[in-house]
């Protein structure tokens, strides 16, 4: 469990003086423990995840907003962030692999349009929880249109 082993991390971050890394990993164990008041339970392995990747989309949507607005520097920071999250998550799925999978929902589903887009998303994200969301509907959008 990632949970458990934050605390330790947490604790070296402090010895090295990294204070982005300690920030950033007590925003996590923060966003587990609200996490976990939420669902009443202990979280499981996959349901951290879920919290590193909503934390992650967040950096990713902040870094976005702040290059959009000329703050360079707030944007080197939320990527610093990013970064640290991206640690804790399994590595992202490749593109060819990505492709195969879609291929076959398409196989499976045969959506007639865009109205469809949602069922075949769905079906590849269940057979790849670690693929990006966004990237996912982009190639599926591209597909349908």
């Amino acid at each position: 469990m990632i949970a458990k082993t934050l605390q330790t991390k947490i604790g070296e971050a402090m010895k090295a003086h990294d204070e982005t890394r300690t920030s950033t990993l007590r925003l996590l164990l923060s966003a587990f423990n609200y996490e976990q008041i939420n669902k009443q339970h202990d979280l499981t392995e996959e349901e951290e995840l879920a919290v590193i990747r909503r934390e992650a989309k967040k950096r990713k949507e902040a870094v976005e907003m702040y290059k959009g607005a000329g703050a360079d520097d707030r944007a080197t920071k939320e990527e610093a962030e990013l970064a640290i999250l991206q640690e804790y998550l399994p590595p992202e799925m490749g593109e060819e692999e990505l492709a195969k999978i879609i291929d076959e929902a398409f196989t499976q589903i045969k959506p007639a349009g865009l109205s469809d887009m949602g069922k075949v998303v769905g079906f590849v994200k269940g057979k790849a929880p670690n693929a990006d969301g966004g990237k996912i509907a982009e190639i599926v959008k591209g597909k349908l249109s």
